[in-house]
């Protein structure tokens, strides 16, 4: 069945159900529901550099036990946030059971494992798998999209606004006042700088995704200091990708761009201790407000 190529999971259309896609997100829980909520037939993601309690791939096992392939490319080999690059230069790095029956194997180019997930017979929602293997699998109550999206407003901060999501697609325009932590990694998708954010924020913290091929991981960081948002990555094996409480809880900075280290950001400080320099620069913006 034809498959679909995407910068993102979150992208994922409508006649996606039972088609492989290559989706250039990370290989996280938040990741594999978005693939489980709409039904593809076999994914491949990046690994993201894998990271703390390999959270970049966890979603792999995810997808196993609904016996559905997945795999993830090494983010040293392609672009994360690319769908047509990690097509053309991706070489797998993991893989999970459900793939490896489909003949998927750790070090095969993702362009031929994607051509073996299209030679494989269709899987639907009500048919279940229908692989050489003959396993069946159910996705009923999974849900529709990515499922479980959550977000929390900390209240710890308050007066000020801060926010965790698990996906920068999550930011709503409510945000605009609001500093806002991410478990989405810090790559444009597509390297199109129009990707970098939805809508306008007080400051933004995204995971690192360990950087990768061509300094994709962080690539979002100078497209952000052109509209004036001060952001920031915190280290993939600092923080569980997908998390965005953990971006704030656990993660480490690793790079600032010139908005956010003009207002305190610094390589090394705690996400805490980042967001509360932030907050201190957002009520004294708040006073001198007319």
């Amino acid at each position: 069945m034809a498959g679909i190529v995407l910068d993102s999971i979150t992208e994922l259309p409508p006649d996606v159900a039972g088609r492989p896609v290559v989706a250039a997100s990370h290989g996280g829980i938040y990741s594999a529901r978005c693939a489980l909520g709409a039904a593809a037939g076999g994914v491949i993601f990046c690994d993201a550099g894998i990271g703390r309690e390999q959270a970049g791939v966890a979603g792999l096992a995810l997808l196993d036990a609904h016996g559905i392939p997945a795999a993830a490319v090494s983010h040293a080999s392609a672009r994360i946030g690319d769908g047509a690059d990690c097509l053309a230069r991706g070489v797998l790095s993991v893989v999970n059971e459900a793939a490896r029956r489909c003949g998927l194997r750790e070090g095969m180019r993702a362009a031929t494992a994607f051509a073996l997930l299209q030679d494989m017979p269709a899987w639907s929602r009500d048919g279940g798998d229908r692989r050489a293997d003959g396993r069946s699998a159910s996705i009923n109550g999974a849900g529709n999209g990515c499922g479980s999206e959550v977000r929390f407003a900390m209240a710890e901060f308050l007066p000020v606004p801060v926010v965790t999501i698990d996906s920068n697609s999550l930011v709503t325009p409510a945000d605009a006042e609001a500093i806002v932590l991410t478990g989405s990694h810090g790559a444009l998708l597509g390297g199109r700088s129009a990707s970098a954010i939805k809508h306008r924020v007080f400051a933004v913290v995204y995971n690192d995704a360990d950087v990768g091929a061509d300094g994709a991981g962080i690539s979002r960081l100078g497209a952000l200091d052109a509209l004036g948002i001060p952001a920031a990555t915190v280290s993939a094996w600092s923080a569980r990708i997908g998390d965005g409480r953990s971006t704030l809880a656990d993660g480490f900075i690793t790079h600032v761009n010139r908005s956010a280290a003009a207002i305190g950001g610094e390589r090394g400080i705690s996400s805490a201790a980042f967001v509360s320099r932030l907050a201190e620069v957002w009520i004294d913006t708040k006073r001198s407000e007319p």
